[in-house]
Formats: C-alpha cells, sequence, structure tokens
C-alpha cells in the first residue's frame, strides 16, 4: 500500500487526467484526493459532468484538522466514483478557499500514509506545484512523486527549474529514488530519454497521445466501442504495473539498508 503524488511544474500537462485514469486502472482499494490548490475541479465538473450531489471535502478535513479529528474525517468526506471502488476526496471549489487548506497538508500527508493500515493505496492530485498555498508536503512525503510533463519544448522547458529543485528536496531527505517523471505524449517530438536528459529525472511512466479517451476522463463524455483496449487505457494499467513494482522495491532496498549492521560495531564486534 501506498502515497502517489501527481503534480506539474507549468501549463497544463495532464495530471487530473493522469491521476484519475491510474486511479481506475488500480486494481486494489485506492483513495483518490484532489489538493489542486487552484480550485478547479476538474473531477466533479469534467468526468462526473456536474451530476453529483456531494457537498464535503478539503475544506471539511481543514476543519476536522482543527478539531484534532482528521483521522476519523477522511472516510466521512469521500465519495464513491461510479463504476469503481475509488474512493474521491473533492478540493477547493476556487483559489481563494485554498488559504484555509494550507495548514492541512502537512498532517493530512500523515493520514493519508496511515491509510496502508485500512488496506488502502493513495493517489494524490497536487496540480501545479509552484502556485500559492500548493501541496508541497504532499508531494516530498509520498512514496512515488511523478512531475507529470508534456514532451514539447514549452513543457520542458517550463519543467526544468522545478524539476532541479524538487530533486534537490528530495536529495535532501534521502529520498531521490522516489522522485520521476511521467511523460505525456512522448515523441511529440522528444522522447522520454531526451527528457530525462534535459529534467535530470527518471521517465517512471509514458501516456500516449490518446486525445478521445483522455475526453472521458477530463469532460466526462461517453465512451466508444473498445475504450478499455484503447492506448491510453493499456498505458495506464502499465503505468499502474510499474509505479506498483518501483515502490515495493524502494521498500525492499530501504528494508535492506536499515538492516544493515553499523560498520564500526562490525568492526569492533
Amino acid at each position: 500500500m501506498a502515497v502517489i503524488t501527481l503534480f506539474s511544474a507549468a501549463g497544463s500537462p495532464g495530471v487530473t487526467v493522469s491521476a484519475l485514469g491510474m486511479a481506475l486502472a488500480w486494481q486494489r482499494s485506492l483513495m483518490l484526493v484532489d489538493a489542486d490548490p487552484s480550485g478547479a475541479s476538474a473531477i466533479p465538473a469534467g468526468y462526473l459532468q456536474g451530476q453529483t450531489s456531494h457537498d464535503r471535502g478539503l475544506l471539511d478535513l481543514a476543519v476536522a484538522n482543527r478539531m484534532g479529528d482528521l483521522s476519523s474525517a477522511i472516510a466521512t468526506v469521500s465519495m464513491t466514483l461510479p463504476g469503481s471502488r475509488v474512493a474521491f476526496v473533492p478540493g477547493v471549489r476556487s483559489h481563494q478557499q485554498a488559504a484555509s487548506v494550507t495548514t492541512l497538508w502537512e498532517p493530512l500527508g500523515g493520514v493519508l500514509r496511515g491509510m496502508e493500515q485500512r488496506g488502502a493505496d493513495v493517489i494524490v492530485d497536487a496540480g501545479r506545484i509552484g502556485l500559492e498555498h500548493a501541496p508541497q508536503p504532499l508531494v516530498t512525503s509520498a512514496d512515488l512523486a511523478l512531475l507529470v510533463v508534456r514532451s514539447d519544448l514549452p513543457a520542458a522547458a517550463g519543467a526544468r527549474s522545478w524539476a532541479q529543485a524538487m530533486k534537490e528536496k528530495f536529495l535532501g531527505f534521502g529520498t531521490e529514488h522516489q522522485l520521476g517523471l511521467l511523460v505525456v505524449g512522448p515523441g511529440r517530438p522528444y522522447g522520454s530519454r531526451e527528457l530525462r536528459s534535459v529534467l535530470g529525472l527518471p521517465v517512471i511512466a509514458e501516456l500516449p497521445w490518446d486525445p478521445e479517451t483522455a475526453s472521458v476522463l477530463h469532460a466526462g463524455t461517453a465512451p466508444r466501442k473498445n475504450f478499455d483496449g484503447s492506448p491510453l487505457n493499456r498505458a495506464l494499467r502499465t503505468a499502474v504495473s510499474t509505479t506498483q513494482s518501483l515502490i515495493a522495491a524502494n521498500r525492499q532496498r530501504l528494508g535492506e539498508r536499515t538492516q544493515q549492521p553499523n560498520r564500526e560495531d562490525v568492526r569492533h564486534g
């Protein structure tokens, strides 16, 4: 069980579509958290087409946090996405509300990591990392943080400084293996190898340019025949498998590191 956070540096590379798509492709119980401070409400307004009366979300969690009841409140604010096992926590409804949840990010990170004890994984849509009140603690505390970027020059240029800044931050924590790229539309025109070279981060997953399938996740349009077998959905399933395997390998590496005896103890034992 793990926490995976998706975020962007500039533009709109497809963080929400990627996060939602991975959540729906997940094979285990999962909670999807909208932590985008922009107040876009992309999933309620897009994928759900405004057809939900659910009125609880991050603001309720902020109130619960102030009352010391965050851990038990998180289950009460989520809604189940239709036809799935995904528990969705809606975000703020406007950017003005984002200031009210700034103090929530750090304790929420701890609660989300604790979801493992409830048998659930978590995917966080953190939106653009450079926005005011952005949930940076949810990025740095994740088992895997994915910087979502498209493969064109403006996207790479816009992501470069943030890729370096986050890499340095993760290096400081000793968790650099928990940060990587999710490339949307590789080969348009640059490939993953070129993006890795420019941004200095490993490419963990690739999602093909598939506007028809993406529109189902972005705007709730009716899926066409062979939706499940579309290029994007196939790639989403691969991305899920890859991230799960990587997190398991990282945890095994961490376990081996913590079990190694101290060299001084061995020398003087």
